[in-house]
């Protein structure tokens, strides 16, 4: 038996040989125990990631990724499942998998997506104090609000007009390169090694 056949076989679905790696849509409610089946009933025994997708206005979309170690090969198996915008909660997997802690903290800080019984969710990347979830669609980056882009569309994309070259583009408040950088004696500025 193929793994993407034991992978149906085990929930219960039509094998699907095109797809690398086999993905497994499970209900909110069954996420545990779909988690357990990977683990028992596949061998997937390495958890090698959680995360999500903002799918604004339905929801978000949270994939982990399970992992069969056997002598001479890797097979993978992808669990999805879908949790609604306006209650983002799911079961917390490290009982089932206890790599799966690390995962759902920053799932937690990038999307505001809860994880029932995972206490506490302590922040991983942001700063203390940062409010609001980076990787959700409503967030609005700062970047935007202290400086908007000058077109209405990103650059190179103006129909009719020439792209502008991506290496004289510079981010706001990054100070032209011939106006700092390492000096020759006497002041003059030292030659790039690319002019």
């Amino acid at each position: 038996m193929t793994w993407v056949e034991r992978v149906a076989a085990a929930y219960l679905s039509e094998p699907d040989a095109d797809s690398a790696p086999p993905t497994v849509d499970v209900t909110v409610g069954s996420w545990l125990h779909s988690l357990t089946v990977a683990r028992d009933e596949l061998g997937c025994d390495f958890f090698d990631f959680l995360s999500a997708v903002d799918n604004e206005p339905d929801g978000f979309v949270v994939v982990a990724h399970l992992v069969a170690r056997h002598v001479g090969s890797v097979e993978t198996v992808l669990l999805r499942t879908t949790v609604p915008a306006d209650a983002p909660v799911l079961p917390c997997g490290c009982s089932v998998y206890a790599g799966a802690g690390w995962h759902e903290r920053e799932t937690h800080e990038m999307f505001g997506i809860g994880f029932d019984g995972h206490e506490p969710l302590d922040p991983l990347l942001l700063p203390d104090g940062f409010e609001g979830h980076p990787l959700r669609k409503d967030f609005v980056l700062a970047s935007r609000v202290a400086k908007q882009w000058p077109g209405a569309k990103e650059p190179g994309e103006a129909e009719g007009e020439s792209s502008p070259s991506r290496r004289r583009t510079r981010p706001p408040g990054v100070p032209d390169p011939d106006q700092w950088g390492p000096r020759a004696r006497g002041g003059a500025r030292q030659g790039r090694a690319d002019e």
